[in-house]
C-alpha cells in the first residue's frame, strides 16, 4: 500500500502551479489580537524544539500544532477563528473505534441497496457487503481525520510512539479551517456528488498540503517525516510483489479520486480567480466528478438527469429508499474499467476512453420476496460512439474477467464460482446504455421488461 500511495502522491504533485515565496516580512509579535501566519505564540517561520525519535510529548505536540496552524494560514491566506484540538492514536485503536478490527466481531449494518450499486460497478461482489468493504478499506488506509461534530483532529500514528506526520496534520488542519469558515456538515445525495464535493474539500486540503511541503524544501525548517514501515496500514519494505493489499483496490481507487484530481481542480480555479474563487467553491460545489476530472466543464456542463421507468412484475419491487437510485458518475466508472481489465496506464490518471463522455446515470436496485436482488442501470453518454465504447467494454469485462457465457444476444451469465454470479442484459440504444441484472436469465424480464414487449 505504501508504494501505491507514493505513486498517487507523485500524481497529485504533477501539474500544480508553484507560487513564489518571499522571506520573513512580519514583526516579532503581531499587532492586534492575531495575524495570518501567527498562532499561539508561533510565527509560520519560527523554529520549534522537538525530538521526534521517541514521539512527541504534550508540550512538543502543542508547539508543532501551533506552528503548523500558522503555516496553513500563511499558505491558504485564511485565519483560524479558534484553536483546534489534536489527539494521536494508534492504527489498532482507530480500527477498534471504526469497527474495522479483524476478529473483533463487529461489523456495520448490512446495506443491500448500496450493495447493488457496487455490484453494478463490478467492484464489490456478492460474497461481501459494501458497508464492511468500505469500513475495512478506510480502517486500513486512513492516516487521520477531522471531526466537524467534535471540532477536533485525530491523527493515526504510524508508530507505537505517538508521532505526527506533518503532511497529515496540515491536511486535516485545512479541514478545520474549512469548517470554521464555510461549514462541513452538508451532505450529498448520490455517490457521484459526494465525490465531487470531496473534490473541493479534500482537493483543497491536499493542495494546501502540497504547497506546504514545497516550502519545506524552500526555506522552512520542517520536522522529519516518521518512518511508516511499522504502520499496520501497510509496508514499505519494497517487497510489494509478494504482498496482497489488505483492502479492496477498486473501492480504494474510487475513494482516493478526490485526493488526486481535486488538487488539480482547485489549482485551476485558483489560477483563474485566486483564493476568493476557491472560497466560492464551497457555495457552488461541482455537480459531478466529471467536472472535477475535467475542470473546463465546471460549472457549465451539468450532468443529464436520468430516470428509469419501473417495468418490474409483481414479484420484484424497488427498495423503500430515498432517493430510489444512485448516480455513480465518471470516477466510479473509470475505477470499474481499470480494475476489470478494460483500460491500462496510470491507475491514478482517472482517464479512459470507456468512461470519458459520461453524461449522467442512475442505478436503481430491486429485490424480491425470496431474498433475491437485482438492478437496472441506465447510463447516458455525450455521443453514440461513447455509448458504444462503454457497452463493448462492459461486455468484455463480463466475458474476459468473469468468464460469462452468452446464451443469447445481449444476455450474459457469470458462473457460480465468481463473486458476480448473476445474469446481465446489456443493451445500447443511441446514446443510452441500459444494464439489467438479476439472479437468473428469466429474472431479467421480471425486473425490467424490454420496452418493445
Amino acid at each position: 500500500m505504501r508504494k501505491e500511495l507514493l505513486i498517487a502522491l507523485a500524481v497529485v504533485l504533477a501539474g500544480c502551479t508553484v507560487p513564489s515565496f518571499g522571506g520573513s516580512d512580519h514583526p516579532a509579535t503581531p499587532t492586534g489580537d492575531d495575524a495570518i501566519g501567527y498562532e499561539s505564540g508561533y510565527w509560520y517561520d519560527d523554529s520549534v524544539s522537538v525530538t521526534t525519535d521517541d514521539g512527541l510529548n504534550e508540550t512538543e505536540r502543542e508547539a508543532v500544532v501551533a506552528r503548523t496552524m500558522a503555516r496553513v494560514e500563511q499558505v491558504r491566506d485564511l485565519e483560524f477563528k479558534e484553536p483546534v484540538p489534536v489527539s494521536v492514536i494508534s492504527r489498532a485503536e482507530y480500527q477498534n473505534r471504526s469497527g474495522g478490527n479483524e476478529g473483533g466481531g463487529s461489523s456495520r449494518p448490512q446495506d443491500p441497496w448500496n450493495d447493488q450499486v457496487w455490484e453494478a460497478l463490478l467492484l464489490i461482489g456478492e460474497d461481501s457487503g459494501s458497508s464492511d468493504e468500505i469500513d475495512d478499506t478506510l480502517s486500513t488506509t486512513v492516516q487521520g481525520y477531522y471531526s466537524p461534530s467534535e471540532d477536533e483532529i485525530v491523527i493515526v500514528s504510524p508508530t507505537e510512539t505517538p508521532q505526527i506526520d506533518r503532511r497529515t496534520l496540515s491536511h486535516e488542519l485545512v479541514h478545520a479551517l474549512q469548517d470554521q469558515h464555510f461549514g462541513l456538515n452538508g451532505s450529498a445525495e448520490t455517490q457521484d456528488t459526494q465525490l465531487s464535493r470531496q473534490g473541493v474539500t479534500e482537493g483543497e486540503a491536499n493542495y494546501v498540503r502540497i504547497l506546504y511541503e514545497r516550502r519545506c524544501g524552500d526555506g522552512w525548517g520542517c520536522i522529519a517525516l516518521p518512518d511508516r514501515t511499522s504502520d499496520d496500514g501497510g509496508s514499505s519494505d519494497g517487497d510489494d510483489a509478494s504482498q496482497q493489499p489488505s483492502y479492496n483496490e477498486g473501492l480504494f481507487t474510487v475513494l482516493y479520486q478526490p485526493y488526486v484530481t481535486g488538487p488539480r481542480f482547485v489549482d485551476q480555479v485558483r489560477a483563474d480567480g485566486g483564493w476568493d474563487a476557491v472560497d466560492a467553491l464551497h457555495d457552488d460545489f461541482p455537480d459531478s466528478t466529471e467536472q472535477v476530472l475535467h475542470p473546463e466543464k465546471y460549472p457549465d456542463e451539468e450532468p443529464v438527469n436520468v430516470s428509469v421507468a419501473d417495468r418490474s412484475t409483481d414479484e420484484w419491487s424497488r427498495f423503500d429508499h430515498d432517493p430510489v437510485g444512485d448516480t455513480v458518475g465518471e470516477t466510479s466508472m473509470y475505477a470499474m474499467m481499470y480494475h476489470n481489465g478494460q483500460t491500462e496506464g496510470d491507475r491514478y490518471s482517472y482517464e479512459s476512453e470507456m468512461s470519458a463522455g459520461w453524461g449522467g446515470d442512475l442505478v436503481v436496485p430491486y429485490r424480491n420476496g425470496s431474498g433475491g436482488y437485482g438492478y437496472v442501470w441506465e447510463i447516458r453518454w455525450d455521443t453514440e460512439e461513447d455509448a458504444s465504447e462503454f457497452a463493448q467494454a462492459y461486455r468484455a469485462a463480463l466475458t474476459e474477467e468473469h468468464d460469462a457465457s452468452q446464451p443469447r444476444s445481449n444476455v450474459y451469465v457469470v458462473p457460480a464460482d465468481d463473486q458476480f454470479n448473476d445474469a446481465f442484459r446489456v443493451v445500447r440504444s443511441g446514446k443510452t446504455v441500459r444494464i439489467v441484472n438479476g439472479p437468473t436469465v428469466s429474472d431479467l424480464d421480471e425486473i425490467h421488461q424490454p420496452a418493445e414487449s
